[in-house]
């Protein structure tokens, strides 16, 4: 037992990394995906440029994208830390997967329910707002609660760039102690990690089914 929490212990460092580089790129990326499909609804023009980002960045892997910005911008004359690459690169990443998600739902919204807005005075940016953007949210709601699940088990990539997360913890203790037991903690703080998702997400579906039916 005193191993088990002497284990803990040496991977707080990295469950922090790992927490808050999944708090960071849920809350930016969010706000970042509603103002891009805001765009994209209201002006057509920004459609081609949105498609070719979304297919650039959901078409390549995220370690490819954690490499390329970790030496590719010093190539340019750009210099910031490990921690900015991977925020930068988590945030475009997701960004990109919440944009698509949203402009499935946005694209799947009755159009009827936009004429009769606009008849009744309302404009895009109201429409959008108060109609499309709300219902598009709560159809996509299990395709958003996937991808955040798939965000706190992806921070695990930032080792790649020597970054101290969970795994390079469990790393350095196996190597020098041989023994599995720090696999099981690294496992259960994703396993809890996740649990503690799904339940946010099914009681936002339950109070949305309940908003519908009052």
């Amino acid at each position: 037992m005193e191993y088990i929490i002497s284990t803990i212990k040496y991977l707080r460092d990295g469950m922090w990394l790992s927490t808050n580089l999944f708090v960071v790129t849920l809350v930016l990326s969010s706000i970042l995906s509603l103002i891009l499909i805001s765009i994209y609804k209201i002006n057509p023009f920004i459609k081609g440029i949105l498609r070719l980002y979304t297919w650039l960045f959901r078409g390549t892997p995220l370690m490819l994208q954690l490499f390329f910005f970790m030496y590719g911008l010093p190539f340019m004359g750009v210099y910031i830390d490990r921690m900015m690459v991977a925020y930068l690169t988590f945030v475009l990443n997701y960004s990109a997967y919440f944009v698509e998600i949203l402009r499935a739902g946005v694209e799947s919204t009755s159009k009827d329910q936009e004429e009769s807005a606009k008849v009744m005075g309302a404009n895009k940016y109201q429409i959008y707002r108060h109609i499309i953007l709300p219902q598009a949210i709560r159809k996509e709601l299990p395709s958003i609660s996937s991808e955040v699940i798939n965000l706190i088990k992806d921070t695990s990539l930032v080792t790649v760039i020597a970054l101290t997360d969970v795994l390079r913890g469990v790393k350095e203790i196996v190597s020098r102690d041989f023994t599995l037991s720090p696999f099981v903690v690294a496992g259960l703080f994703y396993l809890v990690f996740s649990y503690v998702i799904v339940k946010t997400f099914r009681l936002l579906e339950q109070k949305f089914d309940y908003l519908d039916n009052v």
